[in-house]
């Protein structure tokens, strides 16, 4: 798993043992209380009822009802054997599968519920095969005739819906409504898919992986421990539509991701000096590794278009819209726009409607004036208080 997705998961570790402790400190305090009773007094009881968690599968789907009972509990020990290493890595959580059925129809339905949103991309990518046809249900869906998976969350449906194509997306529908939903950390999706160019790829070519026997059974390029998931390496892998190979590797720390560079850097070396199959099945290997990512390609690419694509994926990326912008977005703007035209109107006639009263008083008393026979324009006077008195006498206090 991914160095964010084990923080979350060591948070929710350190939540589950504080939760135990307080319940442990209320147990403590429970049997002081009982050894504090009077001797020979009954001694007292307490019950604690733990409700099971909600179904998995609804009962019933459209017209269809549910075969089974219910699941209850977490289900795995039903995985199936050849999917429960993966699954495992994942961080499988809890696992229903039931059947359901009205007349003559029937449909098959396996849900899969992960720890977070990273699993389930991971196992949605395991489980898609290719020809998969993709559908606009929950979070990310293929089809194939009756045959759907969909991921919704964390959770990740397979189902087989015999009773015909045409109910598929109101069965599913119904059934998204169901899932069971979680939020913060768990429901964010994973960065390195992300980082993915948009264009020039097979986008069912993309597969994820958190661990190495999902890496190996989703035919990754490089061997599984060579990639370091043993230091909670992510990896996704895409297949270009010229043929090649794009790896990408993210580790908690740059220091490791440097470490595991120079590892696969030292394998590509002995892989090109054996020569043979295993030098042409190389194709154009190209490397490069920004901070805690590493980039590589390998497969059929020209030299340049390699190097272009290893120097066009970066962890902090721009972002630039090539859509028109909302009309929410719109309105705003001219909202915005209105109250500063506003604001210059106002000042502009502030400005000139003093300058017009300036002109209208100055310009009447100076005419006022003209007319009484004085100069429009006059120095100004000053009242003063001649303190100085009489020529030749002086002031003089009391004592005089």
């Amino acid at each position: 798993m991914g160095f964010g997705r084990e923080y979350r998961v060591l948070v929710g570790k350190g939540l589950r043992l504080a939760a135990m402790a307080a319940g442990i400190c209320v147990c403590a305090v429970a049997g002081g209380g009982l050894w504090a009773q009077a001797p020979g007094a009954p001694p007292v009881v307490k019950t604690m009822l733990v409700e099971p968690p909600a179904p998995l599968l609804p009962g019933t789907l459209g017209k269809l009802k549910r075969v089974a009972d219910g699941d209850v509990g977490d289900g795995l020990g039903l995985v199936d054997a050849a999917d429960a290493a993966v699954l495992k890595e994942d961080g499988l959580r809890r696992f229903a599968r039931s059947e359901y059925a009205d007349g003559g129809q029937r449909s098959d339905v396996t849900v899969y519920k992960f720890v977070d949103a990273s699993g389930a991309i991971s196992a949605y990518d395991y489980f898609k095969k290719p020809g998969m046809r993709a559908e606009k249900l929950g979070d990310a869906a293929v089809r194939n005739g009756d045959e759907l998976l969909m991921r919704s969350g964390v959770n990740v449906v397979r189902a087989d819906f015999k009773s015909g194509a045409a109910a598929v997306p109101a069965l599913t529908s119904e059934l998204i409504e169901h899932l069971p939903k979680v939020g913060g950390n768990a429901a964010m999706d994973p960065l390195l898919p992300a980082l993915l160019p948009e264009t020039g790829f097979d986008r069912d070519s993309v597969k994820y992986a958190l661990g190495p026997t999902g890496y190996a059974a989703m035919d990754g390029v490089l061997p599984a421990d060579a990639v370091g998931f043993d230091k909670s390496a992510e990896t996704v892998t895409a297949k270009s539509k010229s043929g090649g190979w794009l790896t990408l590797l993210l580790y908690p720390t740059p220091e490791i991701a440097g470490e595991h560079l120079r590892a696969i850097q030292s394998l590509m070396n002995q892989r090109v000096a054996a020569g043979g199959p295993e030098r042409t099945a190389l194709g154009t290997v190209m490397m490069r590794r920004e901070g805690p990512l590493v980039v590589m390609t390998t497969g059929v690419w020209t030299a340049a278009e390699a190097k272009k694509t290893v120097d066009g994926i970066h962890l902090n990326s721009e972002v630039s819209f090539d859509k028109p912008m909302p009309v929410e977005f719109h309105a705003e703007v001219r909202k915005t726009y209105s109250l500063l035209e506003s604001i210059v109107i106002f000042c502009s006639i502030s400005a000139l409607a003093m300058l017009v009263l300036g002109l209208f008083f100055g310009g009447g008393r100076a005419l006022i004036r003209v007319m009484q026979g004085k100069p429009a324009a006059t120095e100004p006077e000053f009242l003063h208080i001649d303190l100085s008195g009489p020529a030749g006498k002086r002031l003089r206090g009391p004592e005089a």
